[in-house]
């Protein structure tokens, strides 16, 4: 299946361009980021795996980075949908899918919406599943007011806003943290490419969004991954959580770790990954 994809983007069924970047050559892992955040994100782990002999794509959600900036489509369902075109258009088969914060949420939903024909293996990072928001059934969870907050803050300024994440989502404002300004503006950036009406609309798809249904399906061997100084999603109310609903769930919290792991933990996260795909 080509017709809907050049060297680097595929098209979603409603023309939008997804764009990915694919890398080596091997068994297939497949990434999906968080958010305001794109495919780079992904970065030091696409790096290490594909120079162990895997094949890695990483794709920046509509919305984000060099992706289409549509007004629609901006939900958690058409979300796992463009996955599954780009899933469908590159042929991935065997594939282990990777999703963290957000994405780990587009994981789910893929798996709900479209089966585990092409993935044998997930890994749910500082995942939002099963559900962010604080409810009767998850107290918890967070409450409404914080996000409401976030989209506050996003239309007010959001440049600095994102500027002032990056202090908790890197855990830089614990004591004794060794910040990387590095870091941090390349988090601005990467927030900055996605558009403000993708990274709005987002907000209420990452919190009020319930995966409970979507991880009963995802029958397939699951890693969960979660710091226990997550300052963004919460571990108690997410990944606890998360692993009780996989029918193949293991939990591994790495201790002092914040919500940006990938990047802080990222030495420990990659062999974590290489390990599980040895398994």
């Amino acid at each position: 299946m080509t017709s809907n994809r050049t060297i680097n983007t595929v098209t979603a069924r409603d023309g939008t361009l997804i764009r990915y970047t694919d890398w080596g050559d091997g068994p297939a892992v497949v990434f999906s980021h968080g958010w305001p955040l794109q495919g780079d994100a992904w970065e030091d782990q696409m790096m290490f795996l594909a120079e162990h002999g895997y094949r890695v794509i990483a794709h920046d959600r509509r919305g984000h980075g060099l992706s289409s900036k549509p007004w629609h489509g901006n939900d958690m369902n058409t979300y796992a949908d463009d996955l599954a075109t780009l899933l469908d258009a590159l042929d991935i088969t065997s594939a282990m899918l990777v999703g963290h914060s957000t994405g780990g949420g587009e994981v789910a939903r893929y798996i709900g919406r479209h089966g585990t024909g092409r993935v044998t293996r997930a890994v749910l990072v500082g995942a939002v599943t099963p559900q962010m928001l604080q409810g009767p059934n998850n107290p918890e969870g967070v409450p409404m007011e914080v996000f409401d907050g976030i989209r506050a803050g996003v239309q007010a300024d959001r440049a600095q806003f994102f500027k002032d994440l990056t202090l908790p989502f890197y855990g830089y404002n614990r004591e004794g943290a060794k910040e990387s300004a590095g870091v941090r503006e390349t988090f601005w950036l990467q927030g900055m490419q996605c558009s403000i009406r993708s990274a709005y609309a987002c907000i209420k798809q990452f919190s009020e969004t319930d995966f409970t249904e979507d991880l009963k399906k995802m029958t397939i061997p699951t890693l969960v991954v979660h710091g226990d100084d997550d300052q963004i999603v919460p571990l108690a109310a997410t990944g606890r959580r998360a692993v009780e609903l996989l029918p193949q769930g293991r939990l591994v919290v790495y201790e002092g770790a914040p919500h940006g792991l990938p990047t802080t933990h990222k030495d420990k996260l990659n062999a974590e990954l290489l390990a599980f795909l040895k398994s």
